[in-house]
């Protein structure tokens, strides 16, 4: 080895590890000086007088002490032409954002609006004090400010109000959050496509939104779809009312298993056992008979079939209806037809706001119908299926994986995704549907359907009394378990017809919500009864 080459030798091991634990000695020097300095500025400012001490805190106990009559203001009213006003706001925290130790900006939710809101230190309102408090509240804390809109001067991209936000004078704490979340609602509202990635953001599970289901709720996209539950509800009672209808209620507990025992739930009365009814199909036709001429209903039905699938629920809200008939059946059929159009188009028309805030979430192509609505008959059907490839020997009913495979074919080559199969077979339909005058196998009875799914079943009905227990013991059903059903029939009863739809699968099919548990508020299905 040369003398040059030991010149160049490196520092020794030992100066190495001297020089390491100098390093890390300085290093926990300057951290104990940084967290004594942050001590002192904290206890400077604790012996502050806090000058906005009147303006923040928590408020009492909420007793409705006393009503002072302040105006209240929506978050979604307000635009730039709000600018310079001063708004009082009930709102929740969805998000916040602390920046130094001299500005904070709060995320203000109500239903599916938000807006940004500010704070930042000056010498009158707003004190150090202040923003640190603000900073502190949990999120989905419910607050209420005082503030001034003021015009952004670029969009604010993170909330629904993106031209202005709220200069805050004063925060009131109305309700905290005792805990912690089960979930963030910005996790909850993440596009259903989007990948999860490990650090930055979870995916909510569906039972783990359904265990902790008031959370669940709050997000805009819950909000928006039971803001559209509620429309179609509306649209259906609107539509009907403009057409004659009556609006009925009848009794959920029966004495008899009105279609299927099987499928009925049982229930202790008294000293003997009742029935949780499967739909108000009997009490209908009954007030049919009383002269009633057209009704509807919107209520709970039950079902009790074990089903754990995507769109069955063993309680949900039927949408039902019943009417005279003059001349044909197809009278209900195109009335039916009528409605879920003008359903459709006011959904579109009035709620372009939610259905757009849903999709954002839920992805979907937007739900195609026609003004002349294809109708095919039950052979129609099969044959489109045959063609496409399907056995004709399995196709004596069409079965869940059919029908979707139908509506796909029906959208490839009509371009709806909405549609009705017209003339079942009479071995698929209950005992109380009309069969057809021509062909004896066939009934007077149809089926809509959304997106390749059944979304209402509906037929002209038996109004003959003695028809009606012939076509009973040929499906294995005892006239005298329904004696108070027939004799209805017996006091004369015009010809009529109807059909029930399920709320719940019209909303989850119109969104393409994927489950049927996204579109009820509190699900029932074979293993959930809570909450």
């Amino acid at each position: 080895m040369s003398v040059v080459d030991k010149g160049e030798e490196g520092p020794t091991k030992s100066a190495l590890k001297k020089q390491a634990k100098e390093e890390e000695k300085a290093r926990k020097k300057a951290e104990k000086a940084a967290k004594v300095k942050e001590a002192e500025q904290a206890r400077a400012a604790a012996e502050e007088p806090d000058y906005a001490a009147a303006h923040y805190g928590k408020l009492p106990l909420h007793q409705s002490q006393s009503r002072p009559n302040r105006k209240r203001t929506d978050i979604a009213t307000l635009s730039a032409k709000n600018d310079s006003e001063q708004v009082l706001i009930r709102a929740r925290i969805q998000t916040s954002r602390l920046q130094g130790n001299r500005m904070v900006f709060l995320n203000l939710r109500q239903r599916t609006d938000t807006i940004q809101a500010m704070l930042s230190v000056n010498d009158k309102q707003v004190s150090k004090q202040m923003v640190k408090w603000a900073a502190s509240l949990s999120d989905e804390s419910i607050v209420l400010v005082l503030g001034t809109v003021v015009k952004s001067p670029e969009p604010i991209k993170s909330c629904s109000i993106e031209d202005v936000e709220i200069q805050v004078s004063e925060l009131w704490l109305v309700s905290g959050v005792e805990g912690r979340l089960p979930f963030s609602l910005e996790d909850a509202s993440r596009s259903e496509t989007a990948p999860e990635i490990e650090g930055q953001f979870s995916k909510v599970l569906l039972d783990t939104r359904l265990n902790n289901r008031i959370v669940d709720l709050r997000t805009q996209t819950n909000q928006a779809i039971f803001k559209l539950q509620h429309a179609i509800g509306d649209l259906f009672r609107e539509y009907l009312n403009n057409n004659g209808f009556t609006e009925i209620h009848s009794p959920k507990l029966q004495g008899a298993a009105t279609e299927s025992g099987a499928s009925v739930f049982k229930v202790g009365y008294f000293k003997g056992n009742a029935f949780l009814a499967q739909s108000p199909q009997l009490a209908k036709q009954m007030a049919i008979a009383a002269d009633f001429e057209r009704v509807y209903e919107i209520g709970p039905v039950f079902r009790a079939e074990d089903s754990n699938t995507h769109r069955h629920l063993t309680e949900f809200i039927g949408l039902d209806l019943e009417m005279t008939i003059e001349e044909h059946y197809h009278e209900v059929k195109e009335l039916l037809d009528g409605m879920f159009k003008t359903i459709f188009k006011g959904l579109k028309e009035r709620y372009a706001k939610e259905i757009a805030v849903v999709g954002k979430q839920f992805e979907a192509e937007e739900f195609k119908w026609r003004e002349e609505t294809l109708t095919l008959t039950f052979r129609e059907a099969v044959d489109l299926l045959v063609e496409d490839g399907v056995d004709r020997e399995i196709l004596d009913d069409i079965n869940t994986e059919n029908e979707k495979r139908l509506g796909r074919i029906v959208k490839a080559k009509y371009d709806t995704d909405y549609f009705i199969i017209d003339k079942f077979p009479l071995e698929l339909r209950p005992f109380y549907t009309m069969p057809d005058p021509n062909d004896p196998t066939l009934t007077n009875s149809y089926d809509f359907f959304m997106r390749g799914e059944e979304i209402l079943s509906g037929a002209q009905r038996i109004h003959d009394p003695e028809f009606l227990c012939k076509q009973m013991l040929g499906k294995g059903v005892d006239p005298e378990s329904m004696k108070g059903y027939i004799d209805g029939f017996r006091m004369g009863c015009p010809p009529h017809g109807g059909g029930g739809i399920g709320l719940e699968r019209v909303l989850m099919l119109f969104l393409k919500l994927n489950n049927i548990r996204r579109a009820s508020l509190f699900p029932r299905d074979p293993k959930r009864l809570e909450p």
